[in-house]
């Protein structure tokens, strides 16, 4: 339990974040309703959705960066690379599963998030911007699946470990 030290003051939100996130807590804890922040907590409550979406469409952005090296760099193919790939997919599962409600989330964010991955790549790999297709290539439920790599198939003696 969140216990803090009574003021006759309580703080303001843009003075010291974690102290009015402390003392916020205690009123909620000792139902003191009609003294909370409720506009400042209204916002920072709601804020808490939106950087779960934000976690996931970055995360997603990541996936298909790597995803894309993983099939247009076969030969170049890292362990760092399936480790990246195996840990965003982990953690956009873990997201999902702590807020079901975000499940079709990704979906909305495939095409922006594959439109900067593939630019990413183009410049990560020096390959020419015609090598890399314009559209996502693939479909969410395989790039969300940990058995899913594209292209060449999956040989672990020819990853390169550094």
């Amino acid at each position: 339990m969140n216990k803090i030290f009574r003021r006759q003051q309580l703080t303001p939100y843009d003075a010291d974040y974690a102290q009015w996130c402390a003392e916020q807590g205690a009123l909620l804890r000792e139902g003191r309703l009609s003294d909370l922040d409720r506009e400042n907590l209204a916002e920072e409550i709601e804020s808490l959705g939106r950087s779960d979406k934000r976690e996931i469409a970055n995360r997603l952005g990541i996936l298909l960066l790597h995803l894309l090296k993983w099939q247009f760099q076969a030969k170049m193919r890292k362990a760092g690379w399936l480790l990246t790939i195996r840990e965003q997919r982990h953690q956009i599962g873990k997201l999902i599963d702590e807020s079901p409600s975000l499940k079709a989330y990704p979906r909305t964010q495939i095409v922006s998030e594959f439109e900067f991955a593939r630019l990413k790549a183009i410049d990560e790999t020096g390959l020419p911007e015609k090598d890399f297709p314009i559209d996502c290539p693939y479909e969410i439920a395989d790039v969300l699946n940990q058995d899913f790599f594209p292209g060449a198939p999956l040989l672990p003696e020819q990853l390169v470990r550094t």
